[in-house]
């Protein structure tokens, strides 16, 4: 089974991305949506698990959080924008104890702490906007209940150069 994570679109979804999750089983977006986005997902996976963002719409048709029992264990996602970044991991760890795995977005910085249970990731941003390190994505591969995660990571799309 393959698992395609990603947060922090914000509007953009990097065609590169979208063109990656063709296939997959399931994309799981952590939130900060954006227009345009749902629409570049439909259709390339089987299913689409979307949560809001502290950015996306109140009335947005997504919940705050989410979960999946997946093979080997369940996926817990929530964006993460209620807790300050000091706490944010021990919150989330605590708020989804019998996760396997907890995805998370809003700080747009790629995490795999993959060590502790559960684990925490964090896809980084997959679109234009603070894409640290370039925008990316991580793929969760899912054999039996084995579980191997993969950070994905694509150079900037060229732009309009920056003045400093």
């Amino acid at each position: 089974m393959r698992v395609v994570i990603l947060a922090d679109t914000h509007g953009f979804l990097d065609p590169r991305i979208a063109e990656c999750a063709t296939g997959a089983a399931l994309i799981v977006h952590a939130g900060d949506v954006g227009e345009t986005v749902v629409d570049a997902l439909a259709g390339r996976a089987d299913e689409l698990l979307i949560v809001a963002g502290n950015n996306d719409p109140d009335d947005s048709p997504w919940p705050q959080s989410a979960s999946r029992d997946l093979p080997g264990g369940r996926l817990a996602v929530m964006h993460g924008h209620q807790w300050p970044s000091r706490t944010r991991h021990r919150r989330l760890r605590a708020e989804f104890p019998h996760a396997r795995a907890i995805v998370c977005g809003h700080s747009h910085r790629r995490v795999l702490e993959t060590e502790a249970a559960p684990w925490l990731l964090n896809p980084g941003a997959a679109g234009k906007s603070r894409a640290y390190g370039g925008p990316g994505y991580i793929e969760l591969r899912i054999v039996d209940d084995g579980w191997r995660v993969e950070p994905v990571i694509f150079e900037p799309l060229a732009g309009k150069l920056r003045r400093r």
